[in-house]
Formats: structure tokens, C-alpha cells, sequence
């Protein structure tokens, strides 16, 4: 059809967006390490507790208390392209029971 752009330019340019966007992501995520950051942690999956930042960041930590339904306030060690790792050992403050 007329008009149309090549399938394989199409494909070009949704992996380059694609690409830009993990790296955008990257670099706003590492913004958070080091810093105390509040997460309501809503399930484990495997042996992390996976939860959101207010501002929808996603966020693994590992815990030997039940982390499930509480917000919970941690310090950002590693920031990966698509969530936060906190450690709530340096910083486990149970803000409230959800």
C-alpha cells in the first residue's frame, strides 16, 4: 500500500524506542539508591516480597518477616532497569498494616 512504512523499519524503530525507554527507566531508577523510600509490598513471589513505590516504582526486598499488606520504609541498594531493590534490615519501619 502506498504510503506505508517498510515492516522492517517499523521493527527498527519500535526496538530503538524500546531500547530508550530501558534506559530512561535505568536512569530515573538509580536516582532512588542509597535514599529511604516508603513501598506497600502486596505479595511474594518466590522468595521476594514485590510491592510499589507512591509513585508506582516497582520494588523486591527479601525479608524473614511477612512483609504482605504493610508499607514499609527501606533504603534503595540496587537499581535495576525495570525496579528497585530495598533493604529493609537497615531501615524496617512498619509504617502501618494495610
Amino acid at each position: 500500500m502506498e504510503g506505508q512504512i517498510d515492516g522492517k523499519i517499523k521493527e527498527e524503530r519500535s526496538q530503538k524506542l524500546i531500547e530508550l525507554s530501558s534506559k530512561n527507566e535505568m536512569e530515573y531508577n538509580q536516582k532512588y539508591i542509597e535514599k529511604e523510600i516508603e513501598v506497600l509490598f502486596e505479595e511474594k513471589k518466590g522468595e521476594n516480597y514485590v510491592g510499589h513505590t507512591k509513585n508506582y516504582i516497582l520494588v523486591h526486598t527479601k525479608s524473614s518477616e511477612n512483609l504482605e499488606n504493610k508499607i514499609v520504609k527501606g533504603i534503595c541498594k540496587k537499581a535495576e532497569s525495570d525496579h528497585l531493590i530495598i533493604d529493609t534490615k537497615q531501615c524496617n519501619k512498619i509504617v502501618t498494616n494495610v
